[in-house]
């Protein structure tokens, strides 16, 4: 080190820990006051996050207890008895009384808007012009669903001792049975929408400047406590904002306001319950502990200006000797760090050395993380499934057997049971065509009884290809975007149909999925294959690509999956794979080359 004429090495340390000891106390004062202001926001977020769970799972409670009722009417009376049998009144009567305290009405009608029956037994008003109310037209274009209404006041009974009931409707499309002629028609469960009101109103009392108000995920306001002047104008709300944003805490301005929002989803229904934290709550709090640090930050600074002329006394021989044999060591030589002095010299000394020795080891495993990562991520790849089909399913069997379907639910089991059998294939990733042939055929059976044979399914495989090898699970996610998003909403009469073709091509083998359904426009389909997240894919188009992915990187660049489509003309799903007679021996060496490549990324 060159000493700077008139001064000396002391007085240079002198002046260079002063600055140090300032720099610090500021740092750490200002670390101190930023990590309080994060602890009170986050005890903060805690509170609110606490109750807004409690209020959470009261509103699915409430809400759950509605599924539960249309569920029972549904399965247990509407798909059980004929709707002109008297039994069906009744026990709709009993259901109704059990419930009346949260069910203002219980109503079922015809695809055509005509009341088959109600409870209570009121009289409808005049041309109430069923068809065209939300909730009907959201049952009857969605069929698999529940729909949940905005609150809104019940229009189509005359009640003349609550003649302005304010309700939320819950919906659904229902399949009727007629002596010998089935239709379907609509469900409507009308809710309290005082319930609601109740919950909401319990935790915005005492709430100490904050607020929480309810929307749906198109940002239409449920509850709010300010909702009248919202409604005159007078206020303004970020709830469109917030209804895009999934679970979590976000930062936004109102009137020029800061503020946390949180936001939490009420399950079943994609509302979103929003907690709003104004930035005042907590602005006081933070100012008295601002003066706190600067009292405290000189007094430290002033006692440190003291110790440091002592300690510069003993480490400004030691230091220039540490100095040197670090600067050797930087320079290529291998000399020993100079350890001595005083303690915390000889500690930085040792430490320095220490820190040179573990580099190398620290470069070792920084690789190795990296290689157990990309591990990690192929075997995800690998292990996407889709849970609502598999509780869609077991769902399906418990309805089955409560409604002594006992035989299609035997069957659905055994179909069920295979499927997973061979999706778990003991592990392996490599797995025969004819294996997923047989496990395609599985899934198909099921969806076809759970859409009650609304579309046709068939396969034509040439015999040979099936001794080949695949990836497995390629062909179940294209059948599933077949289904939910080709033919799945289909009538029976509407001759829907789902074909899988496999032959050999060349030195290649190709597995179609064709389906004669909606259909895609061509920006729809070149978004399919798009590795781009913020691009919206049609259908399970993150399964698609998914497939596409697991199979290129097993198999090339060359390999993969194409797509063609017109809209209402349906789409064909074509996956190239190599022809690879498939072997024990085989699909242990393709799965070590899989595991390679997954090691060297």
């Amino acid at each position: 080190m060159k000493q700077v004429p008139g001064f000396g090495i002391q007085a240079m340390i002198m002046m260079a820990m002063t600055a140090i000891t300032i720099v610090i106390t500021v740092t750490l004062g200002l670390l101190l006051f930023n990590s309080y202001s994060k602890s009170l926001m986050k005890l903060t977020l805690q509170d609110t996050d606490s109750l807004m769970d409690r209020t959470v799972d009261n509103l699915q409670g409430e809400l759950l207890d509605m599924r539960n009722i249309s569920n029972t009417v549904n399965y247990n009376l509407i798909q059980a008895l004929d709707v002109k049998n008297p039994q069906l009144t009744q026990q709709l009567g009993l259901l109704y009384e059990s419930a009346r305290d949260s069910v203002v009405s219980i109503a079922l009608y015809s695809n055509t808007g005509s009341l088959i029956m109600s409870e209570p037994s009121l009289n409808q008003k005049e041309d109430p012009n069923v068809t065209r109310q939300p909730w009907f037209m959201d049952a009857a274009s969605e069929i698999e669903n529940m729909h949940f209404s905005m609150p809104h006041i019940q229009n189509l009974f005359q009640n003349a001792s609550d003649p302005y009931h304010w309700v939320i409707s819950l919906s659904r499309s229902v399949d009727l049975t007629d002596g010998d002629s089935p239709s379907t028609g609509v469900l409507l469960v009308d809710m309290d929408y005082g319930r609601i009101k109740e919950i909401m109103e319990q935790i915005n009392d005492n709430a100490d400047g904050k607020y929480y108000y309810l929307c749906n995920n198109r940002g239409q306001l449920i509850y709010h406590p300010c909702m009248d002047q919202i409604k005159r104008g007078l206020l303004k709300e970020n709830s469109l904002y917030m209804s895009s944003k999934v679970d979590g805490s976000y930062r936004d301005v109102l009137h020029s306001m800061k503020r946390y929002s949180r936001v939490k989803t009420i399950s079943y229904t994609g509302w979103k319950l929003v907690g709003v934290v104004p930035d005042n709550v907590i602005r006081s709090s933070m100012k008295r502990f601002r003066y706190f640090i600067l009292t405290a930050g000189g007094l430290l600074i002033m006692m440190l200006l003291l110790v440091n002329r002592m300690i510069a006394r003993r480490i400004s021989l030691p230091i220039l000797k540490l100095n040197e044999s670090i600067r050797a060591y930087e320079a290529g030589e291998t000399p020993n760090i100079y350890v001595g002095g005083s303690a915390e010299i000889r500690y930085l000394g040792r430490s320095v050395q220490k820190s040179y020795e573990e580099i190398d080891h620290l470069m070792k495993q920084i690789v190795e993380e990296q290689n157990q990562r990309r591990k990690s991520e192929m075997a995800a790849l690998q292990s996407q499934i889709n849970p609502h089909f598999l509780y869609n399913t077991l769902d399906s069997i418990t309805w089955m057997v409560e409604g002594g379907k006992n035989d299609e639910a035997v069957r659905m089991i055994s179909q069920l049971a295979r499927l997973l059998r061979i999706s778990l294939s003991k592990g392996h990733t490599i797995i025969s065509i004819d294996d997923e042939i047989r496990h395609c055929e599985s899934y198909m059976s099921i969806q076809s009884i759970r859409y009650k044979n609304r579309f046709r399914f068939r396969c034509e495989i040439d015999q040979e290809i099936r001794k080949y090898s695949t990836v497995k699970l390629v062909l179940q996610p294209l059948l599933e975007n077949a289904i939910y998003y080709g033919v799945g909403d289909m009538d029976e009469d509407d001759g829907g149909e789902i074909v899988v073709r496999g032959r050999m091509q060349g030195d290649e083998i190709c597995l179609t999925v064709e389906d004669n359904g909606n259909g895609m426009t061509g920006e729809e389909l070149d978004n399919l294959l798009s590795e781009d997240e913020k691009v919206p894919k049609h259908g399970s188009g993150v399964g698609v690509i998914n497939v596409h992915n697991r199979i290129r990187l097993l198999f090339g660049q060359r390999y993969g999956i194409t797509a063609e489509s017109e809209p209402d003309e349906g789409t064909t799903i074509t996956v190239h794979l190599p022809a690879i007679l498939y072997s024990e021996e085989k699909r242990r060496e393709m799965e070590q080359q899989m595991k390679r490549k997954g090691e060297r990324l």
